[in-house]
């Protein structure tokens, strides 16, 4: 069934007939406008506050949380992470500001810059923003970062900077918005902690549909 057809079939339960142009042009506004929400007051306070949140929020949802002083000290920070999982090989993304590191202090761990693929055992990405009522982190998909980097590997590796820490939803929206006006990206993952699921006999299993593990490495 298509959607024309689903929404068809809606329509008809509830009775009404196809839109006018003015009821069209009436939701076009509404959703142009971006109207927000109530924000919770969890969400609002000083930078360092908000901040503060979202590392208390990532860690509640399992997420590591590693902090570091400048993007700098990220290859070695993580060539530690990987040996001590006793992890050989990295596949990361190609952004711009992970490609001008010195990466060879990477060695011995072997680097990859490609999709992931099934069976890698870690990634490394930039997120976009990070989220503190949730402790929530946004990434979006590109050619320099696919989002299989963000869900076939075991263990995902997030390079988040403090700058990029936002109160609320609505404030990371607006600044994906602000990317490309008129245009968001074909892919926008909104990732909270390992991937988990308790469906089966309400037993916690983690891994269920992506990394059994999160780690961010909080910069700055």
């Amino acid at each position: 069934m298509s959607k024309a057809d689903i929404l068809n079939t809606i329509r008809r339960g509830l009775g009404r007939g196809l839109p006018s142009d003015a009821e069209r042009q009436q939701v076009l506004a509404r959703i142009t406008r971006h109207e927000r929400n109530l924000i919770p007051m969890r969400g609002q306070g000083s930078e360092s506050e908000v901040q503060a949140l979202f590392i208390e929020m990532a860690k509640e949802a399992a997420a590591e949380v590693i902090e570091l002083p400048s993007l700098q000290a990220l290859p070695g920070a993580v060539r530690e992470w990987l040996q001590t999982a006793n992890i050989p090989d990295l596949v990361m993304a190609s952004d711009e500001e992970l490609k001008s590191l010195d990466w060879t202090e990477l060695h011995p761990i072997v680097q990859h810059e490609r999709v992931a693929l099934a069976g890698d055992l870690a990634s490394l990405t930039l997120a976009f923003m990070g989220i503190a009522e949730t402790g929530t982190l946004m990434l979006y998909s590109r050619k320099e970062s696919p989002t299989t980097l963000n869900f076939l590997p075991d263990n995902h590796l997030v390079v988040l900077k403090r700058q990029d820490i936002v109160g609320v939803y609505e404030e990371a929206w607006a600044r994906v918005r602000a990317l490309s006006p008129g245009q968001l990206p074909r892919t926008v993952n909104m990732i909270t902690g390992p991937s988990r699921s308790a469906d089966i006999e309400q037993r916690l299993q983690m891994g269920a549909h992506g990394p059994r593990a999160l780690t961010i490495f909080l910069i700055g």
